[in-house]
């Protein structure tokens, strides 16, 4: 990766928020790009592209829906040699990511210690806090008594 790209890149991943940027450091996905790059033979300047419109996907500057769209259009392959990157860079790089995301948020909600009960107080109390903080209280028609 062209050391530019990467000042950018931390940068901008930098900017996200921690569960997002724990998951993406948790892969070099520069250099498993570089290496898709270097697979579909690509040059230095296509492959550097390549971790652009990548990065630009994780950061969500860019729908991955239109990945392939956009590895056709800034690297100038054909429209089946774009495909076939997308889905390498899918399996390889977004998907992974996404998986450890996802394993991160739904841990970090378990350790919340929220229950229904309290859900269901806070929404019946108009928005009473001290239904997340263990204290029962008697609430009817959005009134503590």
């Amino acid at each position: 990766m062209i050391e530019k790209t990467k000042e950018v890149a931390l940068r901008e991943i930098n900017k996200l928020p921690q569960e997002s940027q724990d998951a993406i450091n948790t892969l070099d996905w520069g250099s498993i790009a570089e290496e898709i790059g270097k697979k579909y033979l690509l040059n230095e300047s296509e492959t550097n592209d390549l971790q652009v419109q990548t990065l630009l996907v994780l950061i969500g500057l860019t729908d991955a829906e239109y990945f392939a769209q956009s590895v056709e259009n800034e690297i100038g392959t054909s429209k089946d040699e774009a495909e076939k990157i997308s889905e390498e860079v899918f399996e390889k790089i977004f998907t992974p990511i996404n998986d450890v995301l996802v394993k991160n948020i739904k841990a970090s909600g378990k350790s919340k210690n929220a229950d229904h009960e309290q859900n269901i107080n806070f929404i019946l109390s108009g928005g009473d806090y001290s239904s997340f903080m263990g204290e029962k209280s008697d609430i009817v028609n959005g009134e503590q008594k």
